[in-house]
């Protein structure tokens, strides 16, 4: 018999047996050559995860995901990532405090995912997000999806505002049974706070698109209308004052004449619609109501006081994470709710995490602010990350920090966003010169 005819069996059953090793090398190859589309998805499924739908894992396995094809990647090209000498490390820090209190505790799904859109999930990405968009053509995707999803939220608040809700999507934002702010445009986050603060973060990522003359014309116009309209429909006094405060700063300061023109003109609009707004029979007695209500201001001060009582018992390191509600319940009296927080961000540091908490998160807003600092010797105007957006981040970051005094800033994709923006500056000064560097 032929020699070939005993060595058949055995290809076939080589070829068979590598087969899955093939595939599992095509699909490590595919993740590895598409790391800015897996992040961009993965932003995308934080964006629609509330935390109280049933598929809140699909966020979970596109993180995963993405993380799999930036160490991959990271690991091909041989370029480390360098946690120590990263702009976040004191977040790093909070997240080990953290994770040794969480260590401690029995597991609660509901707490490891507080604690993953606080601190895990925006520390990740700052550093994917500071070695994967290298290139000009990444930045301008995510600069692409930032006015997308800038519209689309735009779109939700108003239809919500004028009763349009059969054009509300997805149908959970309406649904009365998911927490909280249903009289409010609340948007895919289902919290009226998150969806103003995401309008007011991604409304100056477009002032500096619109100086930069990629958003012109119709679109520009009808961006220009639509994002007061949608400010004023999340019927929250912390998001208004800090979008007039936002806008009001950057007429003031900003070196721009074309950004200040605009800023100018959302104030005018903001206006003219809350005005309209006011004079409406049905929409103006909502929006008073939201305006003179003094519940939530004495709700919140007894529970201030209650937690600055937890914190001057345990002044230095604090209570641990999520041991507060079940302090709370017990210390205010006064009031019978469902859950106990303490709508503050840097009380609930102060109270889980004590004075070396604040002092950490203390420095790592100080080095966020110095990330606008810009270290180009090239003229770099009119491309994204240059001076003009510098200017504009810390009004970003304002906004943020300003929000932060009046909610717990525990919204993954918010943060997630945030700290994308500032890995994309902390990667460009990466750079000695400011030029664009190649993709890793």
């Amino acid at each position: 018999m032929p020699e070939a005819t005993y060595n058949s069996p055995l290809r076939a059953w080589s070829a068979f047996a590598w087969t899955p090793v093939v595939a599992i090398a095509q699909v490590l190859k595919i993740l590895a050559s598409a790391p800015v589309v897996l992040f961009l998805l993965a932003l995308t499924a934080m964006l629609f995860r509330p935390p109280e739908l049933a598929c809140s894992s699909l966020d979970r396995v596109a993180f995963v995901l993405m993380l799999v094809a930036f160490l991959l990647r990271s690991v091909l090209v041989r370029q480390p990532v360098r946690f120590e000498r990263s702009a976040v490390w004191p977040l790093g820090a909070l997240l080990v405090m953290s994770l040794a209190s969480v260590a401690t505790q029995p597991f609660e799904v509901k707490t490891w995912s507080v604690l993953a859109a606080k601190l895990i999930v925006p520390y990740a990405l700052f550093h994917i997000a500071r070695r994967s968009f290298r290139t000009e053509s990444s930045r301008r995707a995510l600069e692409t999806f930032a006015l997308l999803v800038l519209s689309y939220l735009c779109f939700i608040a108003v239809a919500f505002l004028f009763g349009a809700r059969s054009l509300i999507l997805p149908r959970f934002i309406l649904d009365e049974g998911l927490s909280i702010h249903i009289n409010r445009a609340r948007g895919p986050f289902l919290q009226a706070v998150a969806n103003g603060v995401t309008l007011n973060m991604l409304g100056l990522l477009a002032l500096d698109t619109y100086r930069r003359r990629r958003i012109r014309g119709a679109f520009g116009a009808v961006l220009l209308v639509a994002l007061p309209v949608a400010i004023l429909a999340t019927k929250t006094r912390a998001v208004w004052l800090s979008f007039l405060g936002s806008a009001l700063i950057v007429i003031l300061f900003n070196s721009n004449r074309r950004i200040r023109r605009v800023c100018l003109a959302l104030v005018m609009t903001a206006t003219f619609s809350a005005a309209v707004a006011f004079s409406a029979t049905t929409l103006g007695s909502s929006l008073q109501d939201r305006f003179e209500d003094r519940s939530p201001v004495e709700i919140r001060l007894a529970v201030y006081h209650a937690a600055w009582d937890m914190f001057r018992e345990r002044p230095l390191l604090g209570w641990g994470v999520s041991r507060m509600p079940s302090q709370l319940e017990e210390r205010v009296s006064d009031f019978h709710l469902n859950q106990f927080v303490v709508h503050n961000t840097y009380l609930e540091i102060l109270v889980e995490h004590g004075l070396l908490g604040l002092l950490l998160y203390g420095w790592l807003i100080v080095r966020l602010f110095r990330l606008a600092r810009w270290r180009s010797t090239a003229d770099l105007s009119g491309t994204f990350l240059d001076h003009g957006f510098r200017e504009l981040w810390p009004v970003i970051l304002g906004v943020y920090l300003l929000n932060g005094f009046f909610v717990v800033m525990n919204y993954q994709f918010v943060n997630g966003f945030l700290y994308t923006l500032a890995g994309l500056l902390a990667g460009k000064n990466d750079t000695k010169d400011g030029s664009s560097a190649p993709a890793n």
